[in-house]
């Protein structure tokens, strides 16, 4: 996992040229404007999920086998947890067609990411997302998902 703000994101394009091109398609689009929806960068290489929502009190822990994520925040602020996938248990079987397995994991750690903030989680890092600090409150993120 790494934690960082978009604009240090040319400290990581040397982790591959996918990354780089994640880093440059959020860099160079509006955000802002963009409705919830899934983006096409590099075909099913690279690509992006807008959300809006509402953070939750709780969820599983999740972890991808194919894909990279870059989780950046446009607007709002949500706590996220993250540990070693080999900390945790499946709580329900891998989907391959989905790239998603659900987990329990034996202890928790948590990292708030704010607006302009990313959280690159390699497929080692099960991550739970989506979660409130405080109260819910609406939050606008983009998913990068960046092909292993």
């Amino acid at each position: 996992m790494i934690k960082d703000r978009l604009i240090n994101a040319e400290c990581y394009y040397g982790l591959s040229d996918g990354i780089r091109t994640a880093f440059e398609w959020l860099k160079n689009s509006d955000l802002e404007s963009l409705p919830d929806g899934k983006y096409l960068i590099d075909g099913d290489k690279i690509y992006a999920n807008v959300q809006m929502y509402e953070t939750k009190e709780d969820a599983l822990y999740e972890a991808h086998r194919r894909y990279i994520d870059i989780q950046y925040i446009v607007n709002g602020a949500e706590r996220i947890g993250v540990v070693n996938y080999s900390d945790c248990s499946c709580e329900e079987a891998y989907d391959k067609e989905r790239d998603i397995e659900f987990l329990n994991c034996t202890y928790d750690s948590f990292q708030v990411l704010n607006a302009s903030e990313f959280l690159l989680l390699f497929p080692h890092d099960a991550h739970k997302p989506s979660l409130s600090i405080d109260k819910k409150s609406a939050v606008k993120k983009v998913v990068v998902k960046v092909s292993v």
